[in-house]
């Protein structure tokens, strides 16, 4: 889904001479709350501004998520069609992007009950975390485009529920709190997922 986005006016009136008129900051911006708000109120606008922020992000947690970059662009729309839909009755009761990623991650789960598939974890990855030197790490000895490739590789071994919190607190850097209520779980069960997330990660890294 592509919008095209209407150049915004500023507000001001033209500076007068001898006079310049400095950016404003980016925390004078709307808020997602605000822009929310302002659509459910009929500003199509304030939609289209929620869409150009958080398309990139959206997009490339489904896509790590799925793997497959035509069933990503289906459920990055359909997520979009449930925000619209449900725009009338939104309370800002949390984050909009807290909001957002919880519509996706159900959206998942629908998903991977309707394939009746998941992802399985490694069968040895029990047996590479044990074998793992106390700060052996592989950096030093791959090429930048080896060591992404195989962090991907290592990240598509991951279970999906240890994969979703890991790319939501690395990509989308959302605290433990806010994935526990995207995903549905408490702050411990978030951090164990965490910890057994990159515990597996080193391990597929230093196979």
């Amino acid at each position: 889904m592509t919008l095209a986005l209407p150049a915004l006016a500023t507000g001001y009136a033209p500076s007068p001479a001898g006079l310049t008129l400095y950016a404003v900051e980016a925390s004078a911006l709307p808020t997602d709350e605000a822009l929310m708000l302002a659509w459910a109120g009929g500003d199509l606008r304030a939609f289209e501004s929620l869409y150009a922020r958080h398309r990139k992000r959206l997009f490339g947690f489904l896509l790590r998520q799925l793997r497959d970059n035509a069933l990503a662009e289906e459920i990055f729309q359909d997520v979009w069609q449930r925000v619209i839909s449900a725009r009338a009755g939104w309370q800002p009761d949390a984050a909009f992007s807290t909001w957002l990623f919880r519509i996706a991650h159900n959206r998942l789960n629908d998903h991977w009950r309707a394939a009746r598939h998941r992802p399985a974890a490694p069968a040895d990855a029990d047996l590479r975390l044990a074998a793992i030197e106390d700060g052996q790490t592989p950096e030093g000895e791959l090429s930048e485009f080896e060591q992404r490739r195989r962090i991907q590789l290592a990240m598509e071994q991951l279970p999906p529920e240890q994969r979703e919190v890991l790319q939501l607190r690395l990509d989308q850097e959302l605290s433990l709190e806010e994935i526990g209520q995207i995903t549905g779980v408490g702050r411990e069960t978030v951090k164990s997922r965490l910890r057994y997330a990159m515990d597996k990660l080193r391990a597929g890294l230093n196979a």
